[in-house]
């Protein structure tokens, strides 16, 4: 498990968030290039982050900025499972590391009217895709395959398990506020240097 990899992609996440200050733009520029380097190097993300559930797509928490301005979170999805459709309400980036996903997006709805969705998108392996209000904020996900799971490596722009968000009927525009939380208790051990220490002595 090449725990140095994930570390590093912190490290210069943090750098990133500190020198972006809040700019959206640029963390979505820069972000997305230090993304696209981790999920095309397959060999970090414990397996216990990697399991699927046999009817619920799973969400597992990898890291949290102590200041909560970002989070990692691995997302599986079984055959076919998918997400509702649903906001965010910060920035978001997500790259697939494993399969496919496809994404539905719409616009923001009228209460009372049904909401305009865009065409269908296909996300392949190793692509990176962007979320929040001021670039598309509303979509849904789903994984690409009926036979096999699909992972993806998602970094929010707030501890993302603890916001409220949104939740949206298409056929209505209405919408209900909902927290997604996580689907882990603990988080991966990417700390634990002791073994490199050691080999130095």
């Amino acid at each position: 498990m090449n725990n140095a990899r994930f570390r590093h992609f912190i490290a210069e996440f943090t750098r990133l968030s500190e020198r972006a200050d809040g700019d959206e733009k640029r963390i979505h520029t820069d972000g997305a290039i230090l993304l696209a380097d981790i999920v095309r190097n397959d060999d970090w993300l414990p397996d216990e982050f990697a399991k699927p559930h046999p009817q619920y797509y799973q969400q597992y928490l990898l890291y949290c900025d102590p200041l909560e301005r970002f989070s990692v979170v691995s997302f599986v999805w079984g055959p076919g499972q998918k997400t509702p459709v649903h906001d965010h309400t910060v920035w978001g980036l997500l790259g697939v590391m494993r399969g496919a996903e496809l994404c539905q997006r719409y616009d923001v709805p009228t209460a009372g009217t049904p909401m305009r969705a865009h065409p269908q998108e296909r996300l392949t392996l190793y692509g990176i895709d962007r979320v929040s209000p001021a670039v598309g904020d509303i979509h849904e996900v789903a994984n690409a395959y009926a036979d096999r799971l699909s992972i993806s490596i998602h970094v929010y722009g707030a501890n993302i398990g603890a916001v409220k968000r949104h939740v949206f009927d298409t056929a209505s525009g209405t919408c209900k506020d909902f927290v997604s939380g996580y689907s882990n208790t603990t988080l991966p051990n990417v700390w634990d240097r002791s073994a490199e220490v050691r080999a130095t002595l």
